[in-house]
């Protein structure tokens, strides 16, 4: 403009998101977009944990995109998210159950890597050969390795990406020495293939391939370690001793819950994601080729992948925490709607009965983080009542009779998966996307 302001570039339709975080999602940093409402958001995202845990410049212990401005989104809106497409394009990942040696941080091995010959924290590091020891200081020569696996193994992936194989020694070496081309790395991922580390130690087991994103979800509203925008990881900052230590009521107060691991997050579904933020920044990450619930081995099968994705804002949303809509075959029989020949039963019962009117179901499952799984459930619990507007006894009732709850992952990310009086959805904008999910 002539006199000098800067303009606002103008909502785009659709969003090609290129890069990624330090691993730290910061409200204050510059996002991408903005995205109008309604608009889509594609991404090549790169692979989660592992990678960027053995990665100590990463200050997050995952490697998500960078944040994308979403036009109309305002902090105490929500941000309902289509995902309209997850394909994986590893051809090979690794994983496994994890330790961490003495001395290679500063309270959190994710969060304050450190070399402990040279005591530089975060450290620049490079790769030499193959193997646990080939995470090299860049200042001092030595092997930093934050983590370790105990037990683990390397799988490899059919062309049609339906299943996987674990390979044995011979096999999980090959693929080492050229980590970055079977991990299919984006061109500006910084982490460390864990391919490297080539594990073998369980070869010959055949695995399904049920992709899903690990991370997804908005900004949080404080600088924040990307793998701790939850309650049960983001425990692990309050008192800590690094830069991005923070108390209790801080993380309540700031974190959205993005990094959920929950497997039902997949192409099909429907997430509402809280935002806390000035354009909500929408950022996805940590794709999983499958994983059980609980994701009881602490990791899983993490790989690179494209993800499509649909925006559109929900005003005055009311909760702190995500909703999600699954996919119907992801719903517990429970809390999947009733047929019409169960509705007819249920009519003659009520005509019996006296019963004037069936209230209207739909499914829903709210989420529920902290630092343990019973804290974690409280939390489900409770702000499933305040959605609905009804008490935590209700809900208590409706989803032992009508859903139950499922672990996300250990120790601390829960569903309250269950029917819902369809009227109460409607009372908070959320009814259009249960009928929309399940033809209601």
């Amino acid at each position: 403009m002539a006199d000098g302001t800067k303009m606002a570039p103008a909502a785009r339709r659709s969003l090609l998101v290129q890069g990624f975080t330090n691993s730290v999602l910061d409200p204050n940093g510059e996002m991408l977009g903005p995205v109008e409402n309604g608009g889509t958001v594609i991404a090549n995202t790169a692979p989660g944990c592992w990678g960027p845990m053995i990665t100590p410049r990463l200050r997050g212990g995952h490697e998500v995109t960078r944040p994308v401005r979403v036009e109309g989104a305002e902090p105490g809106d929500g941000l309902a998210i289509r995902i309209r497409d997850i394909t994986v394009t590893s051809i090979a990942t690794a994983s496994g159950h994890d330790t961490s040696p003495e001395g290679f941080c500063l309270g959190d091995p994710y969060v304050a890597a450190r070399c402990p010959t040279c005591d530089t924290v975060w450290p620049e590091t490079h790769v030499e050969g193959i193997g646990q020891d080939a995470v090299k200081c860049d200042v001092c020569g030595n092997a930093v390795k934050p983590f370790e696996v105990e037990h683990g193994y390397t799988v490899t992936f059919d062309d049609t990406r339906t299943v996987g194989l674990t390979l044995p020694q011979a096999a999980a070496e090959t693929i080492a020495h050229n980590a970055n081309h079977y991990a299919a790395l984006p061109d500006e991922s910084r982490q460390h293939s864990i391919l490297t580390y080539a594990p073998s130690d369980m070869p010959g087991t055949l695995v399904r391939m049920r992709p899903f994103l690990g991370q997804l979800g908005t900004c949080p509203s404080r600088a924040m370690p990307d793998s701790h925008n939850a309650g049960d990881f983001g425990a692990f900052l309050v008192g800590a001793p690094h830069d991005y230590a923070i108390t209790a009521e801080e993380l309540a107060e700031h974190k959205t819950d993005g990094h959920m691991d929950i497997d039902a997050v997949r192409a099909g579904a429907i997430l509402v994601a809280p935002v806390k933020v000035s354009g909500a920044g929408l950022y996805m990450g940590d794709m999983h080729a499958g994983q059980g619930d609980g994701e009881i081995a602490g990791h899983t099968m993490d790989v690179a992948g494209s993800v499509t994705l649909q925006v559109e804002v929900v005003k005055n949303y009311p909760l702190d925490g995500p909703v999600l809509f699954p996919l119907l075959e992801d719903l517990l029989p429970l809390a999947r709607p009733f047929s019409e020949e169960e509705k007819t039963k249920g009519q003659r019962l009520a005509a019996k009965w006296g019963v004037s009117e069936m209230e209207p179901l739909a499914p829903i499952s709210v989420i529920g983080t902290a630092a343990n799984l019973n804290d974690a459930i409280e939390n489900g619990l409770a702000r499933a009542a305040k959605l609905l507007g009804v008490t935590v006894p209700e809900v208590r009732n409706r989803a032992t009779i009508n859903g139950a709850i499922e672990i996300g992952r250990a120790p601390g990310v829960i569903q309250v998966t269950f029917l819902a009086p369809l009227a109460k959805l409607d009372a908070v904008g959320l009814g259009d996307y249960a009928r929309e999910q399940y033809g209601l």
